[in-house]
């Protein structure tokens, strides 16, 4: 048994296209806190933290649109998931989209380090989310996080928390990266693997390759973004990408994750109910954390 603590956060400031801000109401809509009381977890509901309205905002900054308001959601975001692992928790931080991640991302890692334990960071996504103020084709702030979240990008964003180092990071699934991204990934070392790479070698081998690449932290941080999935399963993402694994490589992503020991933290971002059928993405999501927190066939 495992206590989890649900941490939603509505934040759509990140975010080109408007809805993920609902995310959080559809996961709960689809029984999430249910669904892992069912595999025998405490699960502690928290609620929302506050995030204000778009339509109240200035946008500033054309290359990192509203980046202050952001960069405070993060560093509460931060506070609640310190407080969560403290009390022997899991934080689960329902987005919203990825830049919540500076928060949610960086504050496992610094209670991790108050324990001195190691966290590394596995990102399921079809973006690499590592473009910077200078390298950003839109100015949306979730393309940003995890260059954040290793020290490059904007005051705000990489004092929130404490800067991961490349070699904690591995990227699985990516298939629509600009330039400066791919430039930065083969320069800092992070680890990845494309869709040509689970093509070539099958998800298992891939997922297997990015436990052990992170064999040397003794945590886990798994950052879901629902568009890692293919858009024939998971239509309800603001940022589609076809050829994303399937139903049955999404289950044996998360199966194989899980059976590590090590999952301390996670997210699931980038839900846009308003794209979605009768909430089948945010359904499915629910089912993938299941399998992400230790439900089996047998």
């Amino acid at each position: 048994m495992t206590r989890l603590r649900l941490i939603g956060v509505p934040l759509d400031l990140g975010a080109g296209r408007r809805g993920v801000d609902m995310g959080p109401s559809a996961l709960r809509i689809a029984g999430v806190a249910d669904a892992l009381r069912g595999l025998g977890h405490e699960v502690l509901d928290a609620g929302n933290l506050v995030v204000p309205q778009r339509e109240e905002l200035a946008v500033g900054d054309p290359s990192l649109r509203y980046l202050e308001p952001i960069a405070d959601v993060c560093r509460r975001l931060h506070a609640a998931t310190v407080a969560a692992v403290a009390d022997g928790e899991v934080p689960v931080t329902l987005g919203g989209d990825h830049s919540l991640a500076v928060g949610s991302v960086s504050g496992v890692a610094d209670a991790a380090r108050q324990q001195g334990k190691r966290l590394g960071v596995v990102w399921l996504d079809a973006h690499a989310d590592m473009n910077t103020a200078g390298t950003t084709p839109s100015g949306n702030v979730h393309g940003m996080p995890l260059s954040a979240l290793m020290g490059d990008g904007p005051a705000e964003l990489t004092s929130v928390g404490g800067v991961l180092e490349p070699n904690d990071v591995a990227l699985v699934g990516i298939r629509a990266i600009d330039e400066g991204e791919a430039r930065t990934i083969r320069e800092r070392g992070v680890h990845a693997w494309t869709i040509r790479d689970i093509d070539t070698m099958g998800l298992r081998d891939a997922i297997a390759g990015a436990i052990d690449a992170l064999a040397h932290c003794d945590w886990l941080h798994v950052s879901f973004d629902v568009d890692y999935l293919d858009p024939a399963i998971a239509p309800g993402v603001g940022t589609r990408v076809r050829g994303g694994p399937n139903y049955r490589e999404a289950h044996l992503t998360m199966e194989l994750l899980a059976d590590t020991g090590r999952v301390r933290g996670i997210d699931v971002v980038e839900l846009n109910p308003i794209l979605d059928r009768e909430n089948a993405t945010a359904e499915l999501a629910v089912e993938l954390l299941q399998s992400l927190l230790g439900k089996r066939i047998l």
